[in-house]
């Protein structure tokens, strides 16, 4: 029995070697070959690159992958009859790099087997073999012997069906039965001529001919940097770095600068002036460290409060002028960076009194206590116990637990409630433990108040300054919440549309406000009274100024979002008499900023691109009435302007969000020219890799044929797999060279700081100056 499963092995082997017109006879034949295509030079190899598939994204051609194939194969592999090792059809995915495909490379090792005891054990010859097949042939005979299962080299219109089923499977992809059938059908209108009801090969490989000659995306075409780059050395590249690196962020710059003066010259001002007092001679520096520290604390409680005045900045941004040199963008960065300050504060102050200054007022010797600070404590020296009691003491170590209790809840982990917290900590996280632990500050203002009346070695009126500091900002914000209660209170909003998507998110229409004006990019805070009547939550309006409703889209990221999306979601309302909405807004975000730029480049990942879709409609409906008034005026198009959306995510359900905005847009010749919208799915293969192959030739034979991305639903082409930026941003250099091109970003940090240094890079080393913008809540 072993021994004629041995020459069934190589039987298949042969038939492997003959049918696929490979002279691959032998391991070292294949090796042979392996090494002469190493030789070919860049030109060749890329001409070729549209004919080879590539199953790893990692993968490159050359011996590395080979090397790691055999890896995977060793490490499964065992010893059989023959005393060859040898694994077993299950393990083939494993070990050719698709785990997680493992329907698709079951399909593959059928039709590399010829589909002849394709579950019998493979030996490491052969799944040589087998590899230098699948990695070295051409990627349209590869697909259509996987089309071709009753191997009569004829493929249906079922067959195509069950390969465009199984492909979008293997890509995560919802395509409906109905669809399969539809984009079969397609396939054989355009490619069976003569009707006969099947395809042989020379007729499949018009397929991927005609998608890849109509269909040209514009990231796919290849580019050169020559002639965009600046020629210069090193020295001279640092100094344009470092000159865009000025121009992008003194405005941060200067700011924090001047915080950091502001601070320094607070706390030497009192360093001095308490150097040259009695009670220096008991204790020392550490007095006058603490009350340096103090007094920079008095500052930051106070400035602390200016970021989070939202009517205040929104107010302000609208003055060029003071939006020209404040950075109103980083007004959340900046909230952040003062409280950081009052935390170093607090440590420097209160740590230097309970550490140095209280043991030194009750330890110091009794003639030199009565000498000079005697006075100030009714002449009894007092114990370490006894100054705690004090309500100075008291007062500062409840400000110090209610303050540690707020910036604990304020970091990154429990605001969001992060998965590796221990589960009993989870239960006490989130946003709502962060939102209502903020408030603590509301006595902690209180009681800093009260501290002030009470200072240890000091009597003067003049010198208790506290309520100076933190006068006009605590009154400034308590206005503003008052009147953000008012205005919301007079805001009539009704829901007018509620829907919910995959991906647990809800969409809301809601009636315009009369007076409501806003500019695209603009948010808003939402209320919902029914889940709590003191939260608001910023969203970003996904509706264009010029429409007569308001909308937004709400992911569901949160305590609060999944109350809301579950109560929308899972209630029966008459009439439809949706649950009471209020708002409050507009406020100002980084997105508005688009208007400075005539070269705008929105990046949204996931539910990050809401922002954008306003300023999108809202640049395609003022593009279109300009157009129609020069039109009239009989002056032409003139506008050089461009915008570009970039929208990243990785689930396709996720299309659905915006599909009736996509819609929506009319995309005539004219919107084109002044909007380029591209989504990129990265749950879909990159290209090269055979299991994307198909899907990727049908969904541009689809867009040809229809003008509708089988994918997205939508008259906005997909791309596969995850953007290439430097491609992308060089792309965009060379179209608008000498131009400035505003970048705006929304999504998570860490591409935040890939984009930002790609803006740094291309403004450095060509004549296109890239402005980076990211958005924050």
């Amino acid at each position: 029995m072993e021994v004629r499963k041995t020459e069934e092995k190589l039987s298949v082997s042969s038939s492997l070697s003959s049918s696929w017109s490979l002279s691959l006879s032998s391991s070292s034949s294949c090796s042979s070959s392996y090494c002469s295509s190493m030789g070919e030079n860049h030109e060749d190899r890329s001409s070729k690159s549209g004919r080879r598939m590539r199953f790893i994204d990692f993968l490159r051609d050359n011996e590395w992958e080979w090397k790691l194939a055999e890896k995977r194969f060793d490490e499964l592999c065992w010893i059989c009859a023959g005393n060859e090792p040898a694994i077993k059809s299950s393990s083939f995915p494993f070990c050719i790099g698709m785990s997680e495909s493992q329907e698709f490379a079951y399909q593959l090792l059928r039709a590399l087997r010829r589909r002849k005891n394709w579950k019998i054990d493979i030996t490491k010859s052969e799944f040589h073999i087998l590899w230098c097949h699948f990695t070295h042939s051409n990627a349209t005979t590869t697909l259509f012997h996987l089309c071709d299962r009753n191997m009569d080299g004829k493929v249906t219109e079922n067959d195509i069906k069950q390969m465009i089923m199984l492909t979008a499977c293997t890509n995560k992809l919802s395509v409906t039965h109905e669809e399969g059938e539809d984009y079969a059908a397609l396939v054989m209108e355009e490619l069976d001529e003569e009707k006969q009801g099947y395809l042989e090969l020379h007729q499949f490989e018009k397929l991927f001919k005609i998608s890849s000659s109509k269909v040209v995306s514009p990231l796919n075409k290849r580019s050169s940097n020559k002639h965009i780059w600046r020629s210069h050395d090193s020295f001279q590249e640092s100094i344009y770095e470092a000159e865009i690196l000025l121009r992008s962020r003194w405005r941060r710059a200067w700011m924090m600068a001047l915080w950091l003066i502001i601070c320094l010259a607070l706390f030497t001002w009192k360093f001095i002036q308490y150097r040259q007092r009695k009670a220096f001679e008991v204790l020392g520096y550490c007095l006058s460290i603490a009350k340096g520290a103090a007094e920079t604390l008095k500052f930051n409680m106070a400035l602390v409060l200016l970021p989070v005045c939202r009517n205040t900045i929104t107010w302000l941004r609208r003055n060029s002028s003071l939006n020209s040199v404040i950075p109103f963008n980083d007004n959340v960065n900046f909230h952040k960076l003062v409280a950081g300050g009052i935390v170093a504060g607090v440590i420097l102050h209160g740590g230097t009194h309970l550490v140095c200054d209280f043991p030194r007022i009750s330890g110091c010797e009794k003639s030199i206590f009565k000498k000079t600070i005697a006075a100030q404590f009714n002449y009894h020296q007092p114990s370490y116990v006894e100054i705690l009691a004090t309500t100075e003491s008291l007062t500062g170590i409840i400000m110090v637990i209610l303050m540690f209790i707020a910036f604990l809840l304020a970091t990154k982990w429990p605001r969001r409630k992060s998965p590796s917290l221990p589960r009993s900590i989870q239960q006490v996280t989130g946003y709502n433990t962060f939102w209502y632990s903020h408030h603590l500050f509301i006595f902690v203002y209180a009681l800093l108040i009260v501290h002030s009346l009470f200072l240890f070695l000091t009597d003067k009126t003049t010198e208790k300054t506290t309520w100076m500091y933190i006068a006009v900002p605590v009154l400034l914000y308590t206005g503003e919440r008052i009147f953000r209660a008012i205005r919301s209170c007079l805001y009539e909003v009704n829901v007018l549309k509620a829907r919910t998507y995959s991906g647990k998110v809800l969409f809301l229409k809601l009636s315009k406000p009369e007076r409501f004006k806003y500019q695209s990019g603009m948010y808003v805070l939402i209320q919902c009274p029914q889940i709590s009547p003191f939260e608001w939550h910023p969203y970003s309006l996904t509706s264009a100024p010029q429409d007569s409703h308001l909308s937004v889209h709400i992911r569901n990221l949160g305590d609060w979002s999944y109350e809301l999306y579950s109560l929308f979601h899972e209630g029966i309302f008459p009439s439809k008499n949706y649950p009471k909405i209020f708002i409050d807004g507009p406020y100002g975000a980084a997105s508005q900023d688009h208007v400075k730029y005539n070269n705008v480049v929105l990046i949204g990942l996931g539910i990050g691109a809401t922002p954008f879709m306003s300023v999108v409609k809202d640049i395609v409906i003022r593009f279109t009435e300009n157009s129609d008034r020069r039109r009239d005026s009989g002056k032409g198009n003139q506008s050089t302007s461009k915008t570009y959306l970039y929208w990243v995510t990785r689930e396709q359900c996720s299309f659905d969000w915006f599909k009736d905005f996509m819609n929506d847009l009319t995309f005539t010749y004219q919107t084109q020219l002044a909007v380029e919208m591209h989504n990129f799915l990265t749950s879909v293969y990159h290209e090269g890799d055979v299991r994307s192959v198909l899907i990727r030739a049908i969904q541009a034979l689809h867009y040809t044929r229809r003008g509708i991305d089988i994918v997205s639903k939508t008259p906005v082409q997909t791309h596969f797999g995850r953007p290439n930026w430097v491609k992308i941003f060089s792309s965009l250099a060379q179209r608008h060279v000498g131009e400035r091109i505003g970048v705006f970003y929304c999504g998570p940090l860490a591409l935040a700081r890939e984009l930002e240094g790609l803006c740094t890079k291309f403004s450095t080393k060509t004549s296109t100056r890239f402005v980076f913008h990211k958005e924050n809540y």
